[in-house]
């Protein structure tokens, strides 16, 4: 099936470096280009495209109002075209929480050194297409957790994402009390985000949230996310003692810091005193370290089609037998948090 594209841009070099990514891919057709925020209602209204690729900046509208308002009265996927530098972060990260599918680099269009890798334009365009929008703010609510929950020692929570990760984790760990277990992610994305994903998770979530720091603690009450980079998030230590790992080392499945690498680390330390969860993403990676999580006593859980931005980091980990129970986002926290509890 081809993948009907519409490109709002304002600038005409934009547009051509655009249109030329895209119209090498024979599964892509580019069928309209639009300079500004009147233009892209009407084209959108008369073309019906399937996917969208969007600047941050739409002359007559800011980008990101322009993303509400489509994801609110006509939901459609969205590529964000952006510059992912820390500036550039926060708009971002903002666009992800507002059901954009994800957000890709301009700075590769020209060829630019030391660009965030990810997937090209084409394969971004083409997941899109065969997303799933899924809006955590009318998911039905989870029940609160238990005024009196407490962990249980020694426990830990481990997680993996990817594609459609902000918007899912957001609404993950707000179903977190204070007092969580010990929890460490990875979620892929690009260096200059993770700080601001971070500080954007501790201001919407009960638990403290920080980036990964060699040598942290894993602390209860305390959420790790990996930073973006040159490093893999491993844990470590002695017995229950565990600490935060960065470990330089090559890409794992396309990605540094590696779901896989993340799991594999809590299959040798913690074992059957570990939980972990595998949610949306594409590709493959964290299958493997959530098998050997199984494999070593974890409970394992993935997250269903039906609530997965895109079904495949998930669907690839329960083919090969990793997951021992797959649900529905609303019903991650809570068994994560059970399985955890003293």
């Amino acid at each position: 099936m081809t993948v009907r594209t519409l490109i709002v841009d304002d600038s005409s070099t934009m547009q051509a470096l655009i249109r030329s990514k895209l119209a090498a891919d024979p599964d892509i057709e580019v069928i309209g280009i639009a300079r500004d925020a009147n233009e892209a209602r009407s084209q959108i209204k008369a073309l019906d495209p399937d996917v969208v690729t969007l600047d941050v900046e739409v002359p007559g509208m800011n980008g990101l109002d322009f993303l509400e308002r489509l994801m609110r009265l006509r939901p459609t996927p969205v590529v964000m075209l952006s510059t992912l530098t820390s500036q550039g972060a926060d708009v971002s990260l903002a666009a992800l929480e507002l059901g954009a599918f994800d957000c890709f680099d301009k700075a590769r269009l020209r060829g630019a050194p030391g660009t965030f890798p990810g997937p090209g334009l084409s394969e971004l365009v083409r997941a899109a297409s065969r997303s799933r929008r899924y809006a955590p703010a009318e998911r039905p609510a989870s029940p609160p957790p238990r005024a009196d929950y407490a962990p249980r020692p020694g426990s830990m929570i481990a997680i993996g994402a990817s594609t459609g990760g902000v918007e899912t984790l957001i609404a993950l760990l707000a179903d977190f009390p204070a007092n969580c277990p010990p929890t460490v992610i990875v979620q892929h994305m690009p260096a200059s985000f993770t700080a601001s994903f971070a500080a954007r998770l501790n201001r919407l979530c009960p638990p403290q949230v920080e980036e990964a720091r060699a040598g942290a603690p894993l602390e209860v009450g305390k959420i790790y996310l990996a930073p973006g980079g040159d490093r893999h998030l491993e844990i470590g230590g002695e017995g229950r003692r565990r600490d935060c790992w960065l470990i330089e080392g090559d890409k794992v499945n396309g990605h540094r810091p590696s779901v896989d690498r993340l799991f594999y680390s809590v299959a040798r330390l913690a074992g059957a005193d570990a939980v972990g969860a595998i949610l949306t993403g594409m590709g493959g990676d964290g299958a493997e370290g959530l098998k050997a999580m199984r494999g070593a006593g974890s409970i394992t859980l993935g997250q269903n089609r039906a609530t997965s931005v895109v079904y495949g980091m998930p669907a690839v980990a329960f083919q090969i037998g990793a997951v021992t129970e797959q649900l529905p986002l609303r019903r991650i926290a809570p068994r994560l948090l059970a399985e955890c509890a003293a």
